[in-house]
């Protein structure tokens, strides 16, 4: 009996215990609830503030914009060294921001302990990431596909009107699509009247067909443009969204404010030259000339406008709140999957190892890019320590 009597005291005691242990759990979560703040760091210095909107957009420009101007304008006479090493450097600073300054930042805004409910049961930073990616994949994908194979009747029309030209002079085009038309054609090694080096990326295996279309028909981009259009596009889209957070993080900020204006001049302006050399890389059609211009004043634009904003909304605004920190996460954990997928695919695996002019490249021009790609990356994951 002694011994049941002491097994009851037992269980009794270890129920007290964990209802105690439960309630100790409840009033810990309602407290960490309570506790996310519910006001900003803002301290002031209303100047400064104002002329980082100045400072950045100046920054933004000089990286988004300038590469794309010094391209199209030969008689400025910017040497060709310049252009590879902005075009590598910013590689590796898109690279880094994807993990430094966006995936890193999420988990810590999704994973905050003010947080409560379902966002708080999962990984959610990585998992909106990883759903990026393989969205961008399928997007790509099929964009790529059908603008290739989509319109056949244009490599028909292409090579009867070669062939008419030729002792062929009585052939009737037909509707039926050849194989020839569906197969990229062979990649050249050299330069083309434009300019352009066929093959200086993924799409470079049918680069000769598309300058050949647009020869012919100036008014109508290649079959390529349409899937160049959606990785350029896809980069734009990731960095404004950070842009556009880190405008409203500065103008809000307290006791860090120096430092972060500091850091967030260079890291606009290195995330600008990865952007731009992007954009003055691209071959674009004579009628879409002034879209890497637009595209390129759109992220110069986006940190200033939503710093001013920030500024304006500044006794509202609590970057801490549970709303905030959930947009910022969710937004942030998007635009690095778009940034990752499009550092290791679109500028590392096909600048490098897809591309046939890195292909037959000499061995120290190919380690000179890894180089400057690395030294890229590591200043950006460096100004991370403290934005």
């Amino acid at each position: 009996m002694a011994g049941l009597e002491e097994l009851v005291h037992m269980v009794v005691r270890q129920a007290t215990a964990t209802v105690a242990s439960a309630a100790t759990a409840v009033a810990s979560t309602r407290s960490s609830s309570q506790g996310c703040p519910s006001d900003n760091d803002y301290n002031g210095q209303i100047g400064a503030r104002i002329s980082a909107i100045f400072v950045i957009l100046i920054g933004s420009l000089f990286g988004a914009v300038f590469p794309v101007f010094a391209q199209k304008n030969q008689g400025l006479k910017v040497p060709q060294w310049a252009f590879f090493i902005a075009k590598y450097f910013g590689s590796g600073v898109i690279i880094a921001t994807a993990f430094i300054h966006l995936l890193a930042p999420a988990c810590d805004a999704l994973t905050n302990p003010c947080l409560t409910g379902p966002i708080t049961e999962y990984d959610w930073a990585e998992g909106i990431a990883l759903m990026t990616i393989f969205i961008l994949f399928f997007t790509e994908l099929m964009a790529m596909r059908y603008s290739t194979f989509g319109h056949t009747h244009n490599h028909d029309d292409a090579h009867s009107h070669h062939s008419s030209r030729s002792s062929h002079s009585n052939h009737t085009h037909h509707n039926t699509p050849t194989i020839a038309a569906t197969l990229p054609l062979p990649v050249r090694t050299t330069s083309d009247a434009s300019g352009h080096t066929p093959g200086n990326d993924h799409l470079g295996h049918t680069r000769d067909h598309v300058d050949h279309d647009l020869e012919i028909n100036k008014d109508k981009p290649g079959e390529d443009f349409a899937a160049q259009m959606t990785a350029i596009f896809i980069l734009e889209f990731g960095v404004i969204f950070h842009s556009i957070f880190v405008g409203l993080t500065l103008a809000v900020s307290g006791a860090e404010f120096a430092t972060l204006y500091v850091v967030l001049v260079f890291h606009q302006t290195f995330e600008g030259l990865g952007l731009g050399s992007r954009l003055a890389a691209t071959p674009w059609p004579k009628s879409r000339k002034n879209t890497p211009y637009w595209m390129g004043l759109a992220y110069a634009f986006s940190t200033p406008i939503a710093l001013a904003v920030g500024l304006g909304v500044r006794n509202s605004y609590v970057p801490g709140s549970q709303t905030s920190l959930i947009v910022n996460g969710v937004f942030d954990s998007i635009s690095a999957g778009i940034l990752i997928y499009t550092g290791l695919v679109e500028l590392m695996a096909h600048e490098f190892m897809f591309s046939e002019v890195m292909r037959k490249a000499r061995l120290r021009i190919v380690l000179s890019a890894f180089g400057v790609m690395c030294l890229g990356a590591g200043l950006m994951a460096l100004l991370g320590k403290w934005a």
